[in-house]
């Protein structure tokens, strides 16, 4: 049995939140006339545009968590429906609305509500102090230090000047030459003129040297880190002989952060060590002690994360490379700290060759210098190898293949079997074995009868020198890769 059809009421007033008859009186003030019916269709559209507007209000609310709604909310509403916005409305001035004394005429209206209009006074206005509003905040680059150096820009501080010297014939300004002026031979620098003592300039000098002392001090150490640099150097070195202190005083070192201040400091500590220890030949036992500290502190802070070492790699370098070449180590020490000089070199060219790419070639013609120079010590030719294996392979080739360096060793160390020789000729074979190729499961030798082989061997020996080839012919793949001779080239 099916269900009776209900039939729709025909379209007449309806009563909703906005009333039909609000619409009539706002026509009759445009002197339009309109039907009751066509006032109650007007007001269920505006209705429903107000919900939809509410609606949309509400969702920028939700999404501000906030509980009330603001006049900003309206007017977002309102752009996201593509309406033009209510101008003079915002959410720092709200609209204060006072509620209208009931009319006698009319009990039965309701309450009336209207907007206050504040009341200017414009006297009042024109006396006040204008205020200037700031500029709009904006950004700009510039650079602080290139390479190292400050640039002369005006959001840089300005440069120290430096004093320059006295030109004896410049013309002061008051016409005299300079020269009249001079300053006591017994070095209390009290200027003369003429012989006669000017302490009035010499006051005023006195009071230039130090403003400029003054403002050479960038930075004042606070008194923890003074106290933290004071515990940190005795806990090192040497005759201190607690380990425990050592390793969590490089473990510091390493590892935390806020020592930037201190880093100038540090390696200036290091330099003065190395130098103090290099002095007079480093024979003893505690010298090596104390490079080998030193040599632990400078990686140490390479290994830093937070510390900023570009700025110092010029004296980083020095006390690594004087531990490195150096003629006369200590003797139970000398190849533990060249290899350790040699594997902080490595890590420092790791870390920086690409900020600075003249880096390595530097390097690179040092060490050169100090194998191939003649007159030098086997000590600094050992640690120039030590140091051509951690710039890399490529710096092995040139200096041992290529620049001749295995045959000065070779001449050197014919016939020798002295401590030094030994140690030279097993730092060669190791640098040597950089350039080795990776083992395979069938090694063979040159064999002197094969006219290929053969030529590979006169051009190993005229490279290497006698005494390495002689090492190296064992394996073909080996003297093939140091004469540049691949296995299909014969």
């Amino acid at each position: 049995m099916s269900k009776p059809i209900k039939h729709r009421p025909a379209n007449g007033p309806t009563s909703g939140v906005y009333k039909g008859d609000a619409l009539k009186d706002l026509a009759e003030s445009l002197n339009i006339t309109i039907s009751d019916t066509v006032a109650s269709a007007l007001a269920s559209d505006v209705e429903y545009r107000i919900h939809q507007v509410v609606e949309e209000a509400a969702r920028f609310m939700r999404h501000g968590r906030r509980t009330t709604m603001t006049a900003s909310d309206i007017d977002n509403a309102l752009r996201v429906l593509n309406i033009e916005p209510l101008y003079g409305h915002t959410p720092y001035n709200p609209a204060t609305f006072r509620r209208a004394l009931p009319f006698a005429q009319s009990t039965s209206a309701g309450p009336v509500y209207f907007v206050e209009d504040e009341e200017i006074d414009f006297d009042r206005v024109l006396r006040e102090e204008k205020i200037t509003l700031p500029k709009g905040v904006s950004w700009t680059a510039h650079w602080l230090a290139v390479e190292g150096v400050q640039p002369l820009i005006e959001q840089n501080p300005p440069a120290i000047p430096r004093e320059a010297p006295l030109d004896p014939s410049a013309v002061a300004p008051d016409g005299t030459l300079a020269s009249v002026i001079k300053t006591e031979p017994s070095g209390q620098g009290v200027p003369q003129m003429n012989g006669v003592s000017l302490p009035n300039a010499a006051s005023a000098n006195s009071k230039l040297t130090q403003q400029q002392q003054q403002q050479l001090v960038k930075q004042v150490l606070s008194r923890e880190l003074q106290l933290y640099y004071a515990r940190l150097t005795g806990a090192l070195l040497p005759p201190t002989a607690d380990s425990a202190k050592r390793t969590a005083a490089l473990a510091s070192l390493r590892s935390d952060a806020g020592l930037q201040a201190l880093l100038p400091y540090l390696i200036r500590w290091v330099a003065e060590g190395v130098v103090e220890a290099l002095k007079d030949g480093a024979h003893s036992e505690n010298d090596g002690k104390v490079l080998e500290v030193l040599m632990d502190v400078v990686t140490a802070l390479l290994e830093n994360r937070t510390l900023f070492v570009e700025p110092y790699l010029h004296q980083i370098l020095p006390p690594v490379l004087s531990t490195l070449l150096h003629s006369t180590l200590p003797p139970s020490h000398a190849t533990q700290l060249r290899t350790a000089a040699s594997q902080t070199l490595s890590r420092l060219l790791t870390q920086h060759s690409t900020t600075y790419p003249s880096l390595s070639p530097r390097i690179m013609k040092t060490l050169l210098l100090a194998l191939i120079s003649p007159g030098k010590s086997k000590g600094s030719r050992e640690g120039a190898i030590r140091g051509l294996v951690g710039v890399g392979k490529e710096a092995v080739r040139k200096g041992l293949v290529e620049g001749g360096g295995a045959k000065v060793v070779a001449s050197e160390c014919q016939g020798s079997s002295s401590r030094e020789s030994n140690a030279l000729l097993n730092a060669t074979l190791e640098a040597l074995q950089v350039l080795r190729p990776p083992p395979s499961d069938m090694t063979d030798a040159l064999d002197a009868e094969n006219p290929a082989d053969a030529a590979v061997i006169r051009k190993l020996v005229d490279q290497v020198g006698e005494l390495f080839a002689s090492r190296i012919a064992g394996d073909s793949a080996w003297a093939r890769e140091i004469v540049g001779i691949g296995p299909t080239d014969d």
